[in-house]
């Protein structure tokens, strides 16, 4: 399919010609669901912990003599039923991470650029290019396009002028065409390719 290309001034800068195998699929909302938990889940820090009564710190004397004072039978203050005892199943420092096939995975980037092209949130801009590492001047550009929430995808290198005068700007993130992501594409409102990354996906993807 034809797209038009469009500077990062908003002006006209001719056509490219988009595969349907990428950006004309019906897009599933059950793959992207998946391609979704399983980057969360591998982000996941898993670090949580909580002591058992093997390691909480207190003593291992009986608490009282065993019969003769109407009390229930108990040894050890480190149970989980005492205040101060150890946790009974509690988390544990653990990956959450879990399969998914690659298949998938390249199936469900495929899903998410279609789908940004099917709700017309899909920008192409001839290159991603700043004269200067000047925020305020990006940011009007970006005002004439009317992005305010949106990830640009350039190239294999980013040009640094570019980079850096968009960190600033909240709700924009900016990644090379290898840093790609599904989560990165659904979490922003628009998407913004250059030719340079469209033409790596083609790449990628034939």
């Amino acid at each position: 399919m034809e797209f038009n290309v469009k500077t990062l001034e908003g002006k006209d800068a001719g056509k490219v010609s988009l595969s349907d195998a990428i950006f004309g699929l019906d897009p599933r909302e059950d793959i992207l669901a998946r391609m979704v938990r399983y980057q969360l889940a591998k982000k996941q820090q898993g670090s949580h912990k909580t002591l058992t009564r093997a390691e909480v710190s207190r003593t291992g004397a009986k608490m009282y003599k065993q019969k003769g004072t109407g009390r229930a039978r108990h040894h050890s203050a480190r149970a989980p039923q005492f205040r101060g005892g150890g946790r009974a199943h509690g988390p544990v420092v653990r990956s959450h991470e879990h399969d998914l096939p690659k298949k998938v995975r390249a199936l469900a980037l495929r899903h998410a650029l279609s789908a940004k092209m099917k709700a017309e949130d899909l920008i192409i801009v001839d290159n991603l290019v700043a004269a200067e590492a000047k925020t305020k001047l990006l940011a009007g550009s970006f005002e004439t396009l009317g992005l305010t929430n949106v990830l640009f995808i350039g190239g294999a290198e980013l040009d640094n002028n570019f980079k850096l005068a968009a960190q600033n700007i909240p709700n924009v993130d900016v990644l090379p065409v290898q840093g790609i992501n599904v989560y990165d594409i659904l979490r922003r409102g628009k998407l913004v390719l250059s030719k340079a990354a469209v033409e790596a996906l083609e790449e990628r993807f034939k």
